[in-house]
């Protein structure tokens, strides 16, 4: 049996992907992340699925179960919040896997930015004014950051910055910031993107750590910054790719 980590998208049940969906409902066993997914994505699994929460399990038991169950013949998704290519710990899941020869495969999901962005109306590039997206983290009681990652050198670039797992530095991080993109800065935060609690705090550099803080956030949230997010700062910023003085290339049809 083939080992399936899947992105169960920022929350709701109905973003899902359909062959995620189909997953799940063939599976035999599914583990979860408890703190970021509830009995809605969970209602696509059979009524005898086993469900295993790894909110408190380390690598070595979630390994253990994911191993199990291929080795007793039954299917397996192993959910990730999100999509599995950003901080999924899909590459020290999926190595282990591999040492005991356990085949494995990947279903994409829609990712907590995405969904921040979407229910902002919000396109993360603006021609003439931000054209990259920067997904990042900061670190607090986690594994440390690589050297030439820090915040400051991202901010240098004035791209869209939309960070992970932060909330927690909002206060610190706002305050690195500001030397680069300035105080006025728009910067946003989506916690619970798409779920029942979910929450959207619009405001600066300057002050978005207050609200943060005034409504107690500590977890599921993203935060986003740049001029990108600036409705006036876009004015008048068009994509070449569309502009109608752009020569385009006419096709003859064929009657």
């Amino acid at each position: 049996m083939t080992v399936h980590f899947v992105g169960a998208g920022p929350g709701a049940a109905d973003l899902l992907t359909l062959r995620a969906v189909k997953l799940l409902e063939r599976a035999d066993v599914c583990l979860y992340p408890g703190t970021y997914i509830d009995e809605h994505v969970l209602s696509h699994c059979r009524d005898d699925a086993v469900l295993v929460d790894t909110r408190d399990l380390d690598l070595d038991q979630i390994v253990a179960h994911l191993a199990d169950a291929h080795h007793t013949g039954r299917d397996v998704v192993r959910l990730c919040s999100g999509d599995p290519s950003v901080y999924s710990a899909l590459a020290e899941q999926s190595s282990r896997l591999d040492e005991r020869g356990v085949p494995w495969d990947v279903t994409p999901g829609v990712p907590a930015y995405a969904a921040a962005a979407a229910l902002l109306g919000k396109e993360l590039t603006v021609p003439l004014l931000s054209q990259s997206v920067v997904l990042t983290r900061t670190r607090a009681r986690s594994t440390a950051m690589p050297e030439t990652e820090s915040l400051a050198a991202f901010a240098r670039t004035r791209a869209t910055l939309v960070l992970h797992l932060a909330i927690t530095r909002i206060r610190h991080l706002a305050a690195e910031l500001v030397p680069e993109y300035g105080p006025g800065c728009p910067a946003v935060v989506v916690a619970n993107a798409s779920q029942p609690a979910e929450l959207i705090l619009t405001g600066t550099l300057f002050d978005i750590a207050d609200q943060v803080e005034a409504h107690g956030l500590r977890q599921a949230a993203v935060i986003l910054v740049g001029p990108a997010l600036d409705p006036e700062a876009r004015r008048g910023r068009e994509s070449y790719l569309y502009d109608p003085r752009r020569e385009r290339r006419r096709t003859a049809r064929e009657d």
